[in-house]
């Protein structure tokens, strides 16, 4: 079914990668809702996270743990927010948002737009945080 994030994960197509293991991944969502929106995904292809094997649900929310720790430290926010809807792409994600604001957590809210250099900005002060 090679999604784009197949394509991420392969390194067909870049992305502002934070951290990854040999089944997880995290990288900033290039259409953020906040500085610090950051995807976490399985590299296994699967659409639906409710689908995925009982063990590997559980490894993906606390890889998500960690990397919702680091960008706690990292960035300003009232919280790291947790959602997941798996519509947009159809991989399984957990969008990971630090907010300031509650409003900013729905997904139709206007998006913002940030440099290349501003991703790489982030993705440094985020990966100063991980132990």
């Amino acid at each position: 079914m090679a999604t784009v994030f197949s394509k991420i994960i392969s390194g067909e197509i870049p992305a502002h990668k934070i951290a990854e293991n040999d089944k997880f991944m995290a990288f900033l969502d290039v259409n953020p809702l906040a500085e610090g929106h950051t995807l976490v995904i399985p590299k296994l292809e699967n659409d639906y996270i409710f689908d995925l094997e009982d063990d590997t649900l559980a490894e993906l929310m606390v890889y998500a743990k960690h990397i919702a720790k680091a960008l706690d430290k990292a960035i300003e926010c009232k919280r790291v927010g947790v959602l997941v809807i798996g519509t947009e792409v159809r991989h399984t994600h957990i969008h990971l948002i630090p907010f300031r604001s509650e409003t900013q957590m729905c997904i139709t809210s206007p998006k913002l737009k940030f440099t290349a250099e501003e991703f790489s900005v982030t993705v440094e002060k985020i990966k100063a945080q991980l132990g």
